[in-house]
């Protein structure tokens, strides 16, 4: 499926602007905040602002289409990936990994039978990645 069609499955109208949002969005699994996608593409696109894809991102969100991540207190983030995963934030290096996770845990499930209805999951750990750590060794 293309980023066109992939809108579309969402219920977003495609414009030239939200394409190309969405089109970095799904190949770069970095979690981007605003500014990152601003600059990235602002080159191509002379008539993108950074409010355009606030309201873009914000559409995405709204759609399904993406989630907003607050794992880092600086810069809401972005990740076009709407599977079911965790967030790992390494404290030295600031990146942010997916991590794995199972679709349904025992809370979500007792949640479930005390009558409540989960929308959305948001799993952050935070600690030092692999890299980071070799790094601290070998100084």
């Amino acid at each position: 499926m293309n980023v066109y069609e992939y809108l579309l499955s969402y219920n977003i109208k495609p414009s030239v602007q939200r394409i190309a949002i969405m089109d970095y969005l799904l190949k770069h699994h970095t979690h981007p905040c605003i500014d990152e996608i601003y600059l990235a593409l602002c080159k191509d696109i002379p008539t993108l602002s950074k409010t355009t894809v606030y309201n873009t991102l914000k559409l995405f969100i709204e759609h399904g289409a993406a989630r907003m991540l607050t794992i880092d207190e600086r810069n809401a983030c972005f990740d076009g990936d709407t599977s079911m995963h965790a967030h790992f934030q390494c404290k030295t290096c600031g990146k942010i990994y997916d991590i794995p996770m199972k679709l349904e845990s025992e809370e979500i499930e007792s949640l479930k039978q005390n009558g409540f209805q989960v929308e959305e999951t948001h799993r952050y750990y935070k600690g030092i990645c692999p890299e980071c750590q070799e790094q601290r060794h070998e100084n």
